[in-house]
């Protein structure tokens, strides 16, 4: 019997990180800690299934927290409120809120954050396209929704199709499971040809045999591969000036 995605390992097996607990966010801190640490802020999917425990304590984002705190990244986990289509304003609130906090820590560089979105959490990356603060190096998305998928009824501010028009797009990187939802994978492909229209560059990393959830549903070289190239790409984009 397949275990529930939340108790489905990480297909990594970075050092166990320490890690503190301040309201909605968990913080996963390097070990060596020279200073303000450049951050990476974790936006898990949804709307969230109920009775599902809290996305801190899943091991996929456990595992994303090590693996990003081992490179000396402060790796936050935010758990916010997405439980319905209606609670997307919500959960956009509760990112902005845990930002702001992430950023006031003493331990946090403020100005060198990456925002990292999965799955149905794509929706809440159009704030981020649309008015780009100045310490955002850029932004993250692995198997996200980029569009609404059919039928569901969503605040037109959550479109990242759309937000694609701003001024000032920080830098993407976008994540692709081969083997997603149809829908999924028709809003990804709109979003990269409308980001090529405008000349917005985005690094898609491609895992043609992966399912959505394939950073745990997928043990393979493959699946490794693609979640250190987005990291590693993540590094990039905190190091640039």
């Amino acid at each position: 019997m397949a275990l529930p995605f939340y108790q489905t390992p990480f297909v990594l097996s970075p050092p166990p990180a320490p890690a503190e607990r301040h309201g909605r966010v968990d913080l996963h801190l390097p070990a060596d800690d020279d200073g303000p640490c450049p951050a990476v802020v974790l936006v898990h999917g949804g709307p969230l299934p109920p009775g599902a425990p809290d996305p801190r304590d899943w091991l996929v984002y456990l595992g994303y927290g090590a693996l990003l705190a081992e490179q000396g990244v402060v790796a936050a986990v935010v758990s916010h409120r997405l439980h319905t289509l209606a609670d997307y304003p919500v959960a956009a609130g509760d990112v902005a809120e845990a930002v702001d906090l992430i950023r006031a820590d003493p331990r946090v560089d403020p100005d060198r954050l990456v925002l990292w979105f999965f799955s149905g959490g794509g929706l809440l990356l159009a704030d981020w396209l649309r008015e780009r603060p100045a310490w955002l190096r850029g932004v993250a998305a692995t198997y996200p929704l980029l569009t609404p998928l059919p039928g569901w009824e969503v605040d037109a501010r959550f479109r990242p199709i759309d937000a694609l028009d701003a001024t000032d797009v920080p830098p993407i990187v976008l994540t692709r499971a081969g083997l997603d939802r149809p829908e999924i994978l028709a809003g990804t492909e709109a979003f990269t040809a409308a980001a090529a229209r405008r000349g917005t560059p985005v690094r898609l990393v491609e895992v043609p045999d992966g399912r959505h959830g394939f950073d745990a549903l997928d043990q393979t070289d493959q699946s490794r591969a693609a979640v250190l190239t987005a990291r590693d790409a993540i590094l990039e984009m905190l190091k640039a000036l």
